[in-house]
């Protein structure tokens, strides 16, 4: 399996419900650094997994969604705990849209998978993984 992988990240604020979360519960900020890979069995004709460019750039669009956004007030989000493990799977269900809508380019329509992977913190991180 090939795989590219693109990085960007986001800045949000939201707040947990439930006790497992502690101090969580109130409203705190979130950096994260986000990685989304982009996998398949085969290159394309052109030798690639998909567009760098255009992958990097879907990424943005995608994240700039959530970018500096308190997610407790997204209607997207109601009645959901955005914790870092929803985050990956909106993120890569979002970029699936993107794929599916060729917006990555007509060779994307041969990847098998993303994986998407938020790392809060240098010790801490979630990923969520989909087929295509």
């Amino acid at each position: 399996m090939f795989s590219v992988t693109v990085r960007d990240h986001i800045m949000i604020a939201h707040s947990f419900r439930g006790e497992v979360f502690g101090p969580a519960q109130r409203l705190h900020g979130a950096t994260f650094v986000v990685d989304a890979t982009f996998r398949r069995p085969e290159l394309d004709a052109d030798g690639i997994v998909v567009d760098i460019g255009l992958a990097t750039e879907q990424l943005k669009a995608v994240l700039g969604e959530l970018n500096y956004r308190n997610l407790d007030d997204e209607p997207a989000f109601a009645g959901t705990n955005t914790t870092t493990e929803v985050l990956c799977r909106t993120i890569a269900d979002r970029l699936a849209e993107a794929v599916h809508g060729g917006r990555l380019g007509d060779g994307a329509r041969g990847l098998a998978g993303i994986a998407v992977t938020l790392h809060e913190s240098h010790v801490a991180w979630a990923s969520y993984e989909r087929a295509l």
